[in-house]
């Protein structure tokens, strides 16, 4: 699917410490925690904890935080509907990155089991 430059540019634009927030009480509202949501995080990512709260505190875009990311093999197994496109349809590598985190944090909220959502076997 592909997404405008103008809405490419606005998501590599965002900082993550002003989205990190909501994904927490988005997984907090369905009864899931921020050390689950920092889980898939990492598993998405590579980011540990540490550097995690760096680029919180640092305010890092999404371009910078993905730059900085060791991207997951197995996010291309990240499949479905997310914000009205289709993630395995993305052609834009960092808003398909942005999308895939949106959809594990979905799966999250939705109560999905922890192995299904890091794609284990």
């Amino acid at each position: 699917m592909n997404t405008t430059d103008i809405h490419n540019e606005r998501i590599a634009k965002m900082t993550f410490a002003s989205v990190y927030p909501l994904y927490i009480a988005k997984v907090e509202k369905k009864g899931r925690t921020k050390e689950e949501l920092d889980q898939v995080i990492t598993w998405l990512t590579g980011f540990n904890s540490q550097q995690l709260k760096d680029l919180i505190e640092k305010k890092a875009t999404f371009e910078t935080f993905f730059q900085a990311a060791s991207i997951n093999p197995n996010a291309s197994l990240i499949t479905g509907v997310i914000c009205g496109y289709r993630v395995e349809e993305i052609e834009n590598p960092l808003t398909q990155q942005v999308r895939y985190l949106d959809k594990l944090v979905d799966e999250l909220a939705k109560g999905r089991k922890m192995d299904k959502i890091l794609r284990s076997s």
